[in-house]
């Protein structure tokens, strides 16, 4: 197994705040966990880490980013234990509770309550558990969303772990497709897609974007959920107008709160008009419309 190492420096609150955003912007298509820690409460010291299996290809980049004097910040690394994440994260990975949806493991099934809409997901190779705020405020705008408006069939576009989609085909008897760019993940949802007993409604594919024979079969959708990212989120804005019926709903997420604005002008200038935020740990979740007389006030 190769080691992840993290490559971190300190600093003040205002200093880590900026490396912290100009990293993010500089490494988001990289995928490179980023995260920033208060290390001294009283003093307001940070630590902000980039976690990486190529140390020596990515500490220049951090460097370059920086600028010459790196804010005359020391860039320093350690090796991060090799650990069973999948193990460990179980051991601690608490039931959620988002709308009606009851999001668990298998060691909490006991938990679940005789009205809860029950979505058993264990930690694995695919995200999602129902943890992360974009996840729990995507399953809450879903309930809300279908609650009123009745949709007759639904996509889960970057489906992860599929929770989204089997929320979505436990809440209303419609068919619902599933697609992930990432095949592993796509084995996962499927999975999951049996263990929750929603197979028959729940199609999934391994797919990049809008290009897959089921999408051209399955389209227009009333309904479209994306809890991805916000770059290629703007970047789809055209594609998930053309495949978005009149009058369906849109649900975003995988937004930072910094990033909304830009999402959403992506957005308007398709035609697809906001109509509620929710917002979950620095994370948002976007409702939109495909037209103006659906428009919020």
């Amino acid at each position: 197994m190769t080691t992840q190492t993290r490559l971190f420096l300190t600093a003040g609150k205002i200093e880590a705040e900026r490396v912290f955003t100009m990293l993010e912007r500089a490494f988001e298509e990289d995928g490179l966990p980023i995260s920033t820690s208060e290390i001294d409460e009283d003093r307001e010291i940070f630590e902000v880490s980039v976690y990486t299996f190529e140390p020596d290809e990515i500490e220049p980049r951090i460097m370059d980013v920086l600028g010459s004097d790196a804010f005359g910040l020391e860039l320093k690394r350690e090796q991060v234990p090799d650990i069973d994440w999948v193990a460990h994260s179980l051991e601690g990975l608490k039931p959620v509770r988002a709308g009606r949806f009851f999001v668990h493991g298998s060691h909490d099934r006991d938990k679940r309550r005789i009205n809860d809409l029950g979505i058993e997901i264990d930690a694995g190779l695919a995200f999602g558990t129902g943890h992360h705020g974009t996840t729990s405020g995507c399953l809450d705008m879903i309930g809300q969303v279908i609650r009123r408006e009745h949709p007759r069939n639904a996509l889960d576009l970057g489906t992860g772990s599929a929770v989204l989609a089997i929320g979505i085909a436990k809440l209303a008897p419609i068919p619902v497709l599933a697609t992930d760019i990432d095949p592993i993940a796509v084995a996962v949802a499927q999975e999951n897609v049996v263990k929750n007993g929603v197979a028959a409604r729940v199609q999934t594919e391994t797919a990049t974007g809008f290009h897959h024979p089921a999408m051209r079969f399955a389209a227009p959708f009333d309904l479209i959920v994306a809890n991805i990212l916000a770059r290629p989120l703007m970047q789809l804005a055209p594609e998930m107008r053309k495949h978005l019926a009149w009058g369906g709903s849109l649900i975003l997420s995988g937004i930072l709160e910094t990033q909304r604005e830009k999402v959403l002008a992506a957005y308007r200038v398709q035609g697809l008009f906001h109509q509620k935020t929710l917002r979950r740990e620095g994370w948002v979740t976007l409702h939109l419309k495909a037209n103006a007389a659906h428009k919020a006030a």
